[in-house]
């Protein structure tokens, strides 16, 4: 599953719990890349896919999983932990 909406990343971000900037230092992009993704609510991100890709991989380092749609459309949640 991958990163597709505003409202993904904005949940994504909080369960990871990373300030804006934090993830925007982890995916090594602008802050304001960060803010103007989660603008756009449930529409569709419009970035550039190596961006999104960027953004999704430093939120599934910090240990986010992404999971497909489930009546409500796609949601993310923390990866279980290996024990």
């Amino acid at each position: 599953m991958s990163l597709t909406s505003g409202n993904q990343l904005k949940a994504a971000r909080a369960i990871a719990e990373l300030s804006q900037a934090q993830l925007a230092k982890a995916a090594n992009v602008n802050v304001n890349t960060i803010r103007n993704m989660e603008a756009m609510g449930g529409k569709v991100l419009v970035s550039g896919l190596d961006t999104v890709k960027k953004v999704q991989t430093a939120l599934e380092a910090a240990g986010v999983e992404f999971i497909p749609e489930n009546g409500g459309g796609p949601g993310v949640r923390l990866k279980k932990s290996a024990k």
